[in-house]
Parts: structure tokens; C-alpha cells; sequence
């Protein structure tokens, strides 16, 4: 169980007690919109030594202008260009994305990016076809690619997918189980939705899912994240004891 690493998805509570506590963030800012890169370096300098940062990738790249997420966007995109961002499409403006989240990924140094997906990016011949494209096109180097379908998809076809492009499925364990056989990265989103609070039945249940062989990432997206998060951890603790 050494393996396993324990954190958020944010900044659940301020960021010099967040560091006390875990050894890893996953980073949400990025999704909505990305910050200047001097806040990738100042995060960066304030974290302790063997710090990791995750991060999300922008929604430019996998969320179509449709989706509700793009109110905070800032700038707002030009009506007419609409059409051209998300769903992994083959354009200019989903390139370009990519490239300015790279670039603060870059400076944060961060090593695996989540790409999660909208129910409505569904398992269509188009769909595999641009994401496939996409993940054959980006630069890549020193980077992990973790997605996460959501929706309904098969799991012959996430199978299919990670295994052609190379990337690692993320699941929430109390939904689905993992395909991927490289690295473990769970997102807990709430067995009910954002608010839930996990019990520590659903705790020792989580524990009891983990793969002990292979490095694991849990990452709590809850209402309670930190709090949960920090009993999952120590019970992680009593149980290499």
C-alpha cells in the first residue's frame, strides 16, 4: 500500500494546511480557466519537497460550449467559433488549448493530466475517432494521460481505447471498475452525488478495492473531501501497521 497516494480534487482548506496534510492535489482551476503561470510557480514554491500536482484538463479541450461548466469561462468564446472546441475535435482552437494548458502544466510540473468527459461525449465512431487523433497528435512527454469516460460506454471499448492511445482509465470505484492495468486514478465524486459523506464502512470498503501492486491515486470530489480524505488516509496508516 505504499503506493498509494491520498488527496483532493482542490484546495478543500488553505493551501499551507492542505500540504501538511497530503502529498497530492489534483488541480480544478485549470478546468474552468487556466490561472497566469506565475501562480504555477508560486504554488510549486510553496509546496513541501515531493509534492505532486495533477491536473484537469481545460474544458476548451473536452466540454462543447453546450455544457453549463462554460459560464465561468473568461473570456467568453465568440458565438461563431462555438462549434469549434470540445469533444476532442480535430481544430485549431482545441490545439491551441492544449498547447496553453501544457504550457502552466509545464510550469507546475505536473506529470499526469485527467481528462474527464460529459455524459453527452458518448460512444460514437466520431468521437473515438477525434479522441484517438488527439491523443496520437499532442506532445506528450513526461506526461500521463488519465481519462475518464462518463456516460455509457462499454468496457471493452474504454479497454480498447486506453490500450490504442495509451492512457489510463479513471474511475470512481463505487461506480465502475478500472481497466487500465498500469496505474490506478479514482475520483470519489459521492455515492449520491456532491454532497454525500462517507462512512467508514464505505471507507473500509474502499481500502478493501485498492490494488496493492500497483501506485493508486484516490482523490476525493465530495462536499466533505478533506475531512474524508484524512480518515481514509489514516485509516490507510493503521492498516500497512
Amino acid at each position: 500500500m505504499t503506493l498509494t497516494k491520498i488527496g483532493c480534487c482542490g484546495f478543500s482548506t488553505a493551501r499551507e494546511k492542505y500540504f501538511r496534510e497530503f502529498s497530492v492535489v489534483e488541480i480544478q482551476q485549470t478546468f474552468y480557466n487556466l490561472p497566469r503561470l506565475s501562480t504555477a510557480e508560486r504554488w510549486r514554491r510553496e509546496a513541501p519537497h515531493g509534492f505532486e500536482f495533477t491536473a484537469k484538463a481545460w474544458q476548451l479541450i473536452t466540454h462543447e460550449p453546450t455544457s453549463p461548466t462554460y459560464r465561468r469561462l473568461k473570456p467568453a468564446i465568440e458565438p461563431k467559433k462555438r462549434q469549434h472546441y470540445g469533444s476532442f475535435k480535430p481544430t485549431d482552437e482545441v490545439m491551441r488549448a492544449w498547447g496553453e494548458f501544457h504550457t502552466f502544466a509545464r510550469n507546475l510540473r505536473v506529470e499526469k493530466v485527467i481528462f474527464q468527459c460529459p455524459a453527452s461525449f458518448r460512444s460514437t465512431p466520431e468521437n473515438k475517432k477525434n479522441l484517438f487523433a488527439f491523443f496520437d497528435s499532442i506532445d506528450r512527454s513526461g506526461i500521463t494521460c488519465i481519462w475518464e469516460p462518463r456516460g455509457e460506454w462499454r468496457e471493452d471499448e474504454i479497454r480498447e481505447l486506453c490500450a490504442e492511445g495509451s492512457l489510463v482509465h479513471c474511475a470512481d470505484p463505487f461506480q465502475s471498475r478500472p481497466v487500465a492495468d498500469n496505474i490506478r486514478y479514482y475520483r470519489l465524486h459521492g455515492l449520491t452525488g456532491y454532497r454525500y459523506h462517507y462512512t467508514q464502512t464505505d471507507l473500509k470498503n474502499l481500502l478493501d478495492k485498492l490494488d496493492i501492486q500497483l501506485p493508486t491515486y484516490v482523490m476525493f470530489n465530495n462536499a466533505s473531501m478533506f475531512e474524508d480524505a484524512k480518515r481514509f488516509q489514516q485509516m490507510l496508516t493503521h492498516a500497512r501497521q
